[in-house]
């Protein structure tokens, strides 16, 4: 994972109304398909060097979004580290799961997926899938599919910082010209995930 310098600004603080909205989306979606108890993106601040919740859909979505932990911990950390999805069937059996995080969260799964946010050299997040259904624990075609997810994530968090990029300082209104632009690209990405959303699994 590449460093930023100290003056750059964190991915967390990036985040517009627009990417939560599409990462929202992003772990509705893998939670269904997943047949999932709960799907979080996690966001890796890297000036704290902390992971922040952004997006939880289940299990812990009323209180968990914006708590912030360690890096570098649990399954979540070694996948920020590594660049490398990872699925766990089993979490008893894993040194790298940490349940003492897990339970101050109300929810310790049995099983785990996960998939970095990568955009160019940079890890910019997770996304995980708790507790999926039995079929996807051990399939690597799940586990493509997972970090298509985590793709859509981190093109989400892409496309807000291309509209930061071309809006108009002196205005902060949205500018005419963005309609073919990043917001136009955004709108159209969101609309595909609900499509897939309001499949038969």
């Amino acid at each position: 994972m590449s460093e930023n310098s100290a003056g750059n600004e964190s991915t967390v603080s990036a985040v517009d109304p627009l990417a939560g909205e599409l990462l929202r989306s992003v772990v509705e979606v893998a939670r269904a398909i997943f047949g999932a108890e709960a799907s979080s993106v996690f966001l890796l601040d890297e000036a704290a060097h902390e992971l922040v919740f952004q997006a939880v859909s289940g299990r812990g979505e009323a209180f968990l979004v914006g708590r912030r932990f360690p890096a570098d911990s649990g399954i979540a950390g070694w996948v920020v580290t590594s660049g490398e999805p990872m699925i766990v069937a089993d979490l008893s059996r894993s040194a790298a799961f940490d349940r003492d995080f897990a339970k101050s969260t109300e929810f310790v799964p049995d099983a785990l997926m996960a998939a970095p946010l990568i955009h160019g050299d940079r890890v910019l997040g997770v996304l995980e899938v708790l507790d999926p259904a039995p079929q996807a624990r051990s399939s690597l075609g799940e586990l493509d599919l997972l970090a298509l997810f985590a793709r859509q994530a981190a093109t989400a968090l892409r496309l807000a910082d291309d509209r930061r990029a071309t809006a108009r300082p002196v205005d902060p209104r949205p500018s005419p010209d963005l309609a073919e632009g990043p917001r136009s690209r955004a709108l159209d990405l969101l609309e595909d995930l609900r499509s897939v959303l309001q499949s038969p699994v």
